[in-house]
């Protein structure tokens, strides 16, 4: 696996230490060439010294070979001006930080679709930890070939559960509409905006990252 990360800060270092030790190949692009140099003494991985939204620099991390861009600096701005390029470059997949929830909605319709709120995961993380649950306890019910899938509808997906003609072993397990949880059934229906989880058998999901792209975290 190879993973290219844009800006040097917390969320970097963390993800791309564990990348490391999982035997993974890193690239960070970094304005500061003396927090490159710093950093160079204890991390075992590639350093570019640039402006990580500029093309001519993201060429240089080799696009086609890269199965990750995570744009993650402390700019929501620069992160999506990043997004874009490394996706029109052909990256793999691309992963976008933002910190102001206002530009979630911007990055759905500029089609990105892999987003990270940190504050909002934390913090949902933490209110279920206050009221006694546990939110990580889903990963370990989804075993063997079972997979997870969000979507948020548009148009097109308007109507019932039942019309959206959804592939083999893939049903909709529960939507969100303004937020709020909701459990859905066949003749539940759906309207623009809500979003639609979605459990699947594995080898269902290329067809449904097509159809509606990454899932959004």
């Amino acid at each position: 696996m190879r993973a290219v990360f844009i800006g040097i800060n917390p969320y970097t270092l963390a993800t791309a230490r564990a990348a490391l030790a999982h035997g993974d190949e890193v690239v960070i692009v970094e304005r500061d060439r003396p927090r490159i140099d710093e950093l160079a003494q204890e991390l075992d991985c590639g350093f570019i010294n640039g402006d990580g939204t500029h093309p001519q620099i993201l060429k240089e991390c080799g696009p086609k070979e890269a199965d990750f861009l995570f744009c993650l600096t402390d700019s929501d701005q620069t992160n999506i001006i990043a997004s874009l390029v490394g996706r029109s470059l052909g990256f793999g997949r691309v992963i976008t930080r933002i910190d102001d929830p206002q530009f979630d909605r911007i990055c759905l319709e500029l089609g990105l679709s892999d987003t990270i709120v940190p504050s909002q995961t934390i913090g949902r993380h933490l209110a279920d930890l206050l009221h006694g649950r546990n939110p990580l306890e889903i990963s370990a019910m989804i075993k063997d070939e079972a997979r997870v899938h969000s979507f948020v509808a548009g148009k097109d997906e308007a109507g019932k559960v039942a019309d959206l003609k959804l592939p083999d072993q893939t049903r909709v397990i529960c939507y969100y509409r303004e937020g709020r949880f909701r459990v859905g059934d066949p003749d539940t229906e759906i309207k623009p905006d809500d979003e639609v989880v979605l459990i699947t058998h594995a080898d269902q999901l290329p067809k449904l990252q097509e159809r509606w792209g990454q899932t959004r975290s």
